[in-house]
């Protein structure tokens, strides 16, 4: 019922939301019942936390992505890249359970969470990511199974990656910082 229905006396009916009190009031929960830190907890079972999200396929992916990696690792063909592997497969057991942990935030906060959400929100940018990383690290695969490259060689320099990537940062915040702060002298 409407404010003058109440206002004439009318009682109010109890399939009515409750009346705004201003911005002080926080906003319900759409979904109080998810928990974030179950979440988090059943990410590290592969698929479990994406399925308790309700994200089925993306549990699947999870599955075989490990399932995969384990395959690889175990069968000896990986050409003493097996401490490499044996990194990438800590940090994306480390990447499921905080990918749970945000997705069920998500959910909690009554926010739409489609089936391949991830932590770092891509629907803004119009670039490709995942197919150019999988087509990339295909060809890096691909010439190392062809004695073409030496990826055994190349990952010595590593560490490299790891400096320009911090300079990159670097630049990046203090020139954004610079331009930000022109823009108030102005």
């Amino acid at each position: 019922m409407d404010t003058t229905a109440q206002s004439a006396g009318f009682p109010q009916s109890p399939y009515t939301a409750p009346a705004y009190t201003g911005p002080s009031a926080p906003p319900p929960l759409a979904n109080p019942e998810v928990s974030p830190g179950l979440a988090f907890v059943l990410g590290a079972i592969p698929g479990v936390g994406a399925i308790y999200n309700g994200q089925y396929a993306k549990g699947l992916v999870h599955v075989v992505i490990v399932g995969l990696v384990i395959s690889l690792m175990s069968n000896g063909s990986m050409g003493g890249l097996e401490p490499l592997m044996g990194f990438l497969i800590a940090a994306f057991w480390a990447y499921m359970c905080f990918e749970a942990y945000h997705t069920a935030k998500q959910r909690r906060a009554g926010l739409l969470v489609d089936e391949f959400s991830s932590l770092i929100p891509l629907k803004g940018s119009r670039f490709p990511l995942a197919p150019v990383v999988l087509i990339g690290l295909g060809i890096i695969f691909l010439l190392n199974n062809l004695e073409l490259f030496e990826l055994r060689r190349a990952m010595k320099y590593w560490p490299a990656l790891m400096i320009a990537g911090g300079a990159y940062m670097l630049y990046a915040r203090y020139s954004n910082g610079k331009s930000v702060a022109g823009k108030d002298q102005q």
